[in-house]
């Protein structure tokens, strides 16, 4: 448009106008920067992939609600002594100011949080919690569809041996087996209010076969509607007693395992009744560096990245 060559533009913009070469943070941006100006009482760590999946550690403030003065922090890795080494350059009085932090169940960001952030609150994030208790459901779904196709491949191989056409089951909705559980995944993610008339006949059709998945779903489903409720910690403690009742009960392996993951972080867990606060700041956070970062297909120059990001988001 100004007769200007977009190649040219991007160097000049990089080498000149942007004032890259004189950052602050330039000499050590790919193993750390820090904004403690952004430091905020509420925060959110979590982790990013930035290029070649190698991983990231992000500290965010929530108060920037994703815009500028975001970043509060971006370490290489997620090693805890790395990444404590590098937050103690922060004053231990602005540290001290911070209240609550969301995080994971990683014992790293835990540690990570207990030694920067005395005085903070841990928070473990529902979504993680629910993402787990989904996993265990999904699993007793895999489980019963390797079944399926084994069944079928039996089935295809006598009928081939016999030279007969397989007589291979088919649902009134037109699904095989195997296709009902492959087709299923998404419906049981779901609310059943939330389901469509296909989805409703789906999973009627499911639960008749499978009365097990129907079990795991409405366990899966009972956590979330305890988060969903707008109660207090002491109640919510006694419904998730309840609730691991009916998980030892059910006898279902991957939900006991996640019984226990729960009983291990019970506390931090209970602390989201507190103020409801959970770590979507943060997933909506590093969606945006990867929405950038899908924008400039794929990362050449990491400084450089991470010095447009600054400038975005600290």
């Amino acid at each position: 448009m100004y007769g200007v060559d977009g190649r040219k533009f991007q160097r000049q913009y990089k080498n000149s106008i942007s004032n890259f070469k004189n950052w602050e943070q330039k000499s050590h941006a790919e193993e750390w920067m820090l904004y403690p100006q952004n430091l905020s009482e509420r925060l959110s760590l979590d982790e990013v992939a930035l290029s070649d999946g190698e991983l990231y550690t992000v500290l965010t403030s929530k108060n920037a609600k994703g815009k500028k003065g975001s970043i509060v922090a971006i370490i290489k890795g997620t090693k805890s002594e790395t990444v404590i080494e590098n937050l103690f350059k922060i004053s231990r009085k602005l540290r001290m100011k911070v209240k609550e932090i969301t995080l994971d169940m990683a014992g790293s960001m835990k540690l990570i949080t207990k030694k920067c952030f005395p005085n903070a609150v841990q928070v473990v994030d529902r979504f993680h919690v629910q993402k787990l208790a989904t996993e265990a459901l999904q699993d007793i779904r895999i489980r019963h569809r390797w079944e399926a196709i084994e069944k079928e491949n039996t089935l295809l191989a006598e009928a081939k041996e016999r030279k007969l056409k397989p007589e291979i089951e088919i649902f009134e909705n037109g699904d095989t087996r195997k296709q009902l559980l492959a087709r299923s995944r998404y419906l049981l993610y779901k609310t059943r209010e939330k389901w469509t008339s296909s989805q409703k006949q789906r999973a009627e059709i499911l639960f008749s076969q499978y009365p097990d998945i129907e079990k795991a779903y409405n366990l899966s489903d009972g956590l979330r509607k305890i988060y969903n409720q707008n109660i207090q910690k002491s109640v919510a403690m006694l419904k998730l007693a309840r609730w691991f009742k009916e998980v030892e009960e059910s006898g279902f392996k991957s939900f006991s395992v996640l019984m226990k993951t729960i009983m291990n972080h019970y506390s931090d867990i209970l602390n989201y009744f507190d103020q409801r606060s959970t770590n979507a700041s943060a997933e909506s956070f590093n969606a945006k560096i990867k929405n950038f970062r899908l924008q400039l297909r794929g990362i050449r120059d990491k400084s450089f990245f991470l010095f447009r990001l600054s400038k975005l988001f600290a």
